[in-house]
C-alpha cells in the first residue's frame, strides 16, 4: 500500500486551492470534521490521511467546502423542522456540488469518495433521506456514483417511488440550478412532495405560495449564468489539477490507522445516538473555533519520537513493579474471560486427575466435572485525560503514566480501549472571545474559549501504532484551560455509540474545571455546576460506568467512584486495585 509523505504540504495545497477557487483570500483553516454545510469562511478539514487509497475522498472534503464558498450565497432563513432542514440543506449542496464539477472535472471523484465516507445505517433518520436526496439530484444530472452509492440510491427510489413523483420537481430542481433563489423553492417543492413540508413553521410562507412545477423542462425560460460562473478563469487549477509532489509517495505494507477520523464523520456530521446529555442551563457562545485533532498531528515525526522517549524514560523506574502489577491484572481479566469447571460431580466427564482416589480406596466413587462458561461481557474502556495548565509537570506524567499502564494491560487482555485528552486552543478565551468582544460582550455569553479535544487513540485502532503519540501530552504549550463537562459529553456521545456490553468511562483529572474566560463573563459556578450536572446524569441515568483518578486531589466531590494518586510510587498498586474492584463487577 502506498503512502503519503510531506502531508503538511497537501494540506497547505488544499487550502490554497480552496482560496483560489472560492476567491476569498480571507479564508482560514483548522483540522477537525468537515461541517454540512461548511462554516462561514472558515474550512475544516480532516487530517491528511497517510494511504494514497485515502486521497480523493479527503481531497473530496476540500472540494465540497470550495465550491460552497464559491456558489453558495447567505440568504434568510426559511424557518424548518429539524428533519426539513437537514434535507434542504444537503440539496443546496449538491447543487454547488455539481456545479462545481461541471467546472472542475476532476473534483467530481473527488467529492464522490467523499460521501461515501459518510456511513447511515438508519434509513428512518432524516440524514439518510438528506443524504440520498443528495445523490438523487447528482444522479439525474448525469454525475457518476461508485457502485455502494448507487446501491443506495436504488433503495431510495425503491422507498420514495421517486422515478415518478418526483419527475416534474427533479426538472425544476435540475433547471434552477444557475440561480439560487429559485432552486430554494424548488427545493421547498421537493420537501412537500416528500411529506417533511408539513411541519413548516415560518407564518411568512404561505401554502398557495408552493411551487407548481412545470411539466417540462420545456417549460421553463433558459436562466443566464450567475456573475459567479463567468468569473471562473482558465487560469484556475482545480484540486485535481494540482501540481502535488506525488513523486515522494512509497510502498509500505503497514496498514493505515482511518478509524478515528471516520467514527468522527459518523458522530459529528451524522450523529445517530440513544442516548444523549442534556445542556439546560449552559450555553455556547460559539462552536466555529473548536476543534477535535487526532494526537499525531498535534507534533512533527521527530518530535513525536522524542516525546516518547521522554515518557518511557518517566517509566522506567517503576517499570519492574508495574510489570508485575500488570500482569496480576492480565491472569485475572484473562481468567474471567476463560471458561472454568465444576469438580466432584455424579455425572459429566471423567475426572482424570482424581482416578488416583479409585486406585488407593477400591469401591470410592468416580469423580466426574463440567465445564461452564464465565459470563464476561464485550467491554471496551475510554480513558479521558485533563490536559489543562495545572497539569503541567508531575502531574501530566502521571496521567500520561497511568495511560501507558491501564491501556496496555487492557490491550493485552482484548478489551478495547481508547485515550482522549482534553484542553482549550488558547488561554483567555481566544477567537471566541474576540468575536464575543466585537459584537458587544453581551451578558452571560456561555462558554467562552475554543475547545480543543484529543483523541490519542480511537477504539480501534491497534496500541502499538497509536502510542507514540502519547508523548505529546508532554509537548510544551499544549496545556491550557479546561473545560470538564463538555469533554465528558463528548467522550460520552463516542463511547454510547458502540456495541460493546460493557462500556466504561475513566477520567483522569486533577479537579474542578477552569476556564478564566467563561468565568469572568458568567457566574463563577457556571462550569463547576455544568460538570457536576453532566456526571449526575451519566452516573444515574447513562449506561456508561464512570470512575475517575484524581492527580495528587481528591476528586470525590464531583464523582461518586473516585480514587486519588499522589505519587508515583503508590500508582501500581492503586491501579491494579481499583481496576481489580471495577472488573470484579
Amino acid at each position: 500500500m502506498s503512502w503519503v509523505k510531506h502531508r503538511d504540504k497537501l494540506h497547505e495545497a488544499a487550502l490554497s486551492s480552496i482560496k483560489s477557487i472560492s476567491k476569498i483570500k480571507t479564508i482560514t483553516s483548522k483540522n477537525g470534521i468537515p461541517q454540512r454545510p461548511p462554516s462561514f469562511n472558515q474550512a475544516i478539514l480532516t487530517s491528511t490521511p497517510r494511504s494514497t487509497k485515502d486521497l480523493p475522498s479527503w481531497r473530496g472534503e476540500a472540494d465540497f467546502q470550495a465550491f460552497w464558498y464559491l456558489f453558495h450565497k447567505t440568504k434568510p432563513d426559511v424557518d424548518l423542522s429539524m428533519p426539513a432542514r437537514i434535507v434542504f440543506n444537503e440539496l443546496e449542496m449538491s447543487r454547488v456540488e455539481i456545479l462545481g464539477s461541471s467546472y472542475y472535472k476532476g473534483s467530481q471523484t473527488n467529492i464522490t469518495e467523499y460521501l461515501k465516507t459518510i456511513n447511515i445505517d438508519d434509513k428512518k433518520s432524516p440524514h439518510y433521506l438528506a443524504l440520498c436526496s443528495n445523490l438523487w439530484l447528482k444522479d439525474a444530472c448525469g454525475i457518476h456514483l461508485s457502485t455502494s452509492l448507487k446501491k443506495l440510491l436504488k433503495e431510495f427510489n425503491e422507498e420514495y417511488a421517486v422515478n415518478n413523483a418526483l419527475d416534474n420537481v427533479k426538472n425544476y430542481l435540475i433547471s434552477s440550478l444557475n440561480d439560487q433563489d429559485k432552486f430554494q423553492k424548488a427545493s421547498l417543492d421537493f420537501l412537500r412532495k416528500i411529506k417533511l413540508l408539513k411541519s413548516i413553521k415560518d407564518n411568512n410562507i404561505e401554502e398557495e405560495e408552493a411551487i407548481e412545477s412545470p411539466g417540462s423542462t420545456d417549460d421553463i425560460e433558459d436562466e443566464t449564468e450567475s456573475s459567479n460562473n463567468n468569473e471562473l478563469g482558465d487560469g484556475e487549477a482545480s484540486l485535481d489539477d494540482l501540481n502535488m509532489d506525488y513523486e515522494n509517495i512509497e510502498q509500505t505494507s503497514e496498514m493505515t490507522d482511518g478509524t478515528a477520523v471516520d467514527e468522527e464523520i459518523d458522530m459529528l456530521a451524522y450523529p445517530n445516538n440513544d442516548y444523549v446529555l442534556s445542556n439546560k442551563n449552559y450555553s455556547i457562545f460559539t462552536k466555529e473555533y473548536d476543534e477535535i485533532i487526532e494526537a499525531r498531528d498535534l507534533t512533527t515525526p521527530d518530535e513525536a519520537i522524542r516525546l516518547r522517549t521522554q515518557l518511557d524514560n518517566l517509566i522506567k523506574p517503576y517499570q519492574a513493579t508495574i510489570g508485575r502489577l500488570a500482569n496480576k491484572l492480565q491472569r485475572l481479566l484473562l481468567a474471567q474471560q476463560n471458561t472454568s469447571w465444576n469438580y466432584n460431580l455424579e455425572e459429566g466427564m471423567l475426572d482424570t486427575a482424581r482416578l488416583h482416589r479409585v486406585i488407593a480406596k477400591p469401591g470410592y466413587p468416580l469423580s466426574f466435572k463440567q465445564e461452564t462458561e464465565n459470563n464476561f461481557k464485550d467491554t471496551i474502556v475510554s480513558l479521558l485525560i485533563d490536559n489543562s495548565g495545572s497539569m503541567r509537570g508531575r502531574s501530566i506524567s502521571l496521567a500520561a503514566i497511568c495511560t501507558d499502564i491501564i491501556g496496555s494491560t487492557l490491550e493485552r487482555c482484548q478489551i478495547k480501549t481508547e485515550v482522549l485528552g482534553f484542553t482549550t486552543k488558547n488561554w483567555k478565551g481566544g477567537d471566541s472571545k474576540q468575536k464575543w468582544i466585537k459584537q458587544g460582550s453581551q451578558m452571560n455569553p456561555g462558554r467562552l474559549n475554543d475547545i480543543r479535544h484529543i483523541i490519542y487513540k480511537s477504539a480501534d485502532n491497534s496500541w502499538r501504532r497509536s502510542r507514540k503519540h502519547f508523548g505529546a501530552m508532554l509537548r510544551e504549550g499544549l496545556l491550557k484551560e479546561n473545560i470538564d463537562g463538555e469533554a465528558l459529553i463528548w467522550s460520552h456521545e463516542r463511547l454510547i455509540t458502540r456495541n460493546e456490553d460493557r462500556r466504561i468511562l475513566i477520567v483522569i483529572s486533577d479537579g474542578a474545571p477552569v476556564d478564566d474566560s467563561t468565568l469572568s463573563a458568567n457566574n463563577e459556578e457556571y462550569l463547576d455546576n455544568h460538570l457536576k450536572k453532566v456526571i449526575y446524569e451519566i452516573e444515574n441515568d447513562s449506561p456508561i460506568e464512570l470512575q475517575a483518578i484524581g492527580i495528587g486531589h481528591d476528586v470525590t466531590k464531583y464523582y461518586e467512584n473516585a480514587i486519588t494518586i499522589n505519587r508515583a510510587e503508590e500508582l501500581g498498586e492503586v491501579l491494579l486495585d481499583q481496576l481489580t474492584k471495577l472488573f470484579k463487577n
